[in-house]
């Protein structure tokens, strides 16, 4: 009797335990088919599951997507939004219009800012500099607007400026209507296009002075700025570079970090909460870093030289053109083929720069990049006065 009771309580575990399971596969297709978990799509589709509804990862120098859930949802960026006024500040003073000890005068419109502010007050004077350390630290949005005022003249006309710039970027999901990230009708932007002015933001080195500051400083030590990204303490690498959170945009950040020479962009969306938002940024920060690496586009040996034909130099030598870099998975960097073209010879004049051939860089058959060679020197055309001067000076030296 109790064999058998024993037999009547193991099946009904057992039958009870098959839903569940069924239940748990049903969970993993779903994560599958949303974009952020394995699938059959290639890259996009095998990122790690995030809560966040709307994220995308991708790789600085090529810009290429590892991996995106949602990515061109518009959605309120909050003051991830400052990526854009900082951008359109470090192009300013890269073109010498500005400098970073240009003084800004505070008016009264940057003053009465709410939210995350420096409690900056009209008629004080701060340099650019002090502006965007408590822009990109404290996320203050009256040193945000001052310096909106300080570069266009005012908030609107600076605003008009972000979108014209947002728009030469390609940022299709994209309004600014201000320059600090608050709240308002008609303000949004997706992950993929805050991943797009964040790349743009890192091609200028410097700019991370300031986004991988944990803790600094105003008014000579009196006011203490920290920084509202705890990665940049927390994670290792990270090179910023900006967090943002209202109750309409919810929880967003736009990580970035670099490691053996890759740096990455991860970028989430509407977090339900700061917790969530830094976990989902390390999540895919680690993925792309575990997973992926750069391969630069350069020929496995140097070209040897190519004959000029009628050139005052006998040859020239073929270099890359362009620096590139594309992004492969850590198990095929040594299945990648380099495939050079190259003339056998050339005809003078070659002008330095000029396209002599290519370089095709291909996995399992697929072509990963194309990239030019180019000429190293100039090489001008033989002349009858230099044909004729080299055989007066040999007929001399003889």
């Amino acid at each position: 009797m109790k064999r058998i009771l024993a037999l009547l309580l193991c099946l009904s575990l057992l039958t009870a335990a098959v839903p569940l399971c069924l239940a748990v596969q049903e969970d993993d297709l779903a994560v599958a088919a949303d974009g952020s978990g394995p699938g059959p799509d290639g890259p996009a589709a095998s990122g790690p599951a995030v809560p966040a509804p709307s994220v995308i990862l991708i790789e600085r120098d090529s810009g290429t997507v590892l991996t995106e859930k949602n990515a061109d949802q518009r959605l309120s960026p909050a003051s991830v939004t400052k990526v854009m006024t900082l951008l359109l500040v470090m192009e300013a003073i890269a073109a010498g219009q500005i400098t970073k000890e240009d003084n800004v005068t505070i008016s009264q419109a940057s003053m009465r800012m709410g939210g995350s502010t420096a409690y900056l007050a009209e008629g004080e004077r701060y340099t650019v500099h002090e502006m965007i350390k408590a822009t990109a630290i404290q996320s203050a949005n009256d040193a945000a607007v001052a310096l909106a005022e300080f570069l266009a003249g005012s908030e609107d006309s600076f605003v008009t400026r972000m979108n014209a710039r947002a728009q030469e970027l390609g940022m299709t999901n994209t309004q600014f209507k201000n320059c600090h990230g608050l709240d308002e009708e008609g303000h949004y932007a997706s992950a993929r296009d805050i991943a797009l002015m964040s790349r743009q933001l890192l091609m200028h080195k410097d700019i991370r002075d300031y986004t991988t500051v944990w803790m600094d400083s105003l008014r000579d030590g009196t006011f203490m700025l920290a920084n509202t990204n705890r990665l940049v303490r927390f994670y290792e690498g990270a090179t910023g570079l900006k967090t943002g959170s209202t109750s309409k945009a919810g929880c967003c950040i736009s990580a970035s970090a670099e490691r053996g020479g890759m740096e990455l962009i991860a970028v989430v969306m509407k977090a339900s909460s700061s917790d969530d938002r830094f976990e989902s940024a390390r999540a895919l920060l680690d993925f792309g870093f575990a997973t992926y690496t750069t391969v630069k586009a350069y020929p496995e040996a140097v070209p040897a030289p190519i004959p000029v034909l009628l050139g005052e130099q006998k040859e020239v030598q073929p270099v890359v053109g362009l620096e590139q870099v594309v992004v492969v998975e850590k198990s095929a960097v040594k299945s990648v083929q380099r495939e050079t073209t190259l003339p056998a010879e050339v005809k003078a004049p070659v002008q330095a720069g000029q396209t002599l051939g290519e370089l095709k860089l291909t996995l399992n058959g697929q072509t990963l990049a194309t990239v030019p060679l180019v000429a190293a020197t100039e090489v001008r055309k033989l002349t009858f006065g230099v044909v004729l001067g080299r055989m007066l000076k040999l007929l001399m030296l003889g």
